[in-house]
């Protein structure tokens, strides 16, 4: 199935803005998170959003679903 990733703020560094990728069904947003090998321990993810709404990281995607990823924003 076809899915589009769409990478925010660090998490771009060292990998692509949005990229249409292909994944077999019944992946997880999970699945991608490690496929990209995003470290959430050392860049926490903050939002994770399918087709712009909310959603928890083990969420199945379904073709033509939007991914998007951004980490957790620190600062004061």
């Amino acid at each position: 199935m076809t899915i589009t990733v769409k990478l925010f703020a660090q998490y771009r560094e060292g990998r692509f803005k949005a990229e249409v990728r292909q994944y077999p069904e019944g992946t997880k947003a999970i699945d991608i998170i490690k496929e990209l090998g995003i470290d959430k321990e050392a860049l926490p993810l903050g939002v994770l959003l399918v087709n712009g709404r909310h959603k928890e990281e083990f969420v199945e995607l379904k073709e033509g679903d939007v991914l998007s990823l951004f980490p957790k924003v620190g600062g004061g």
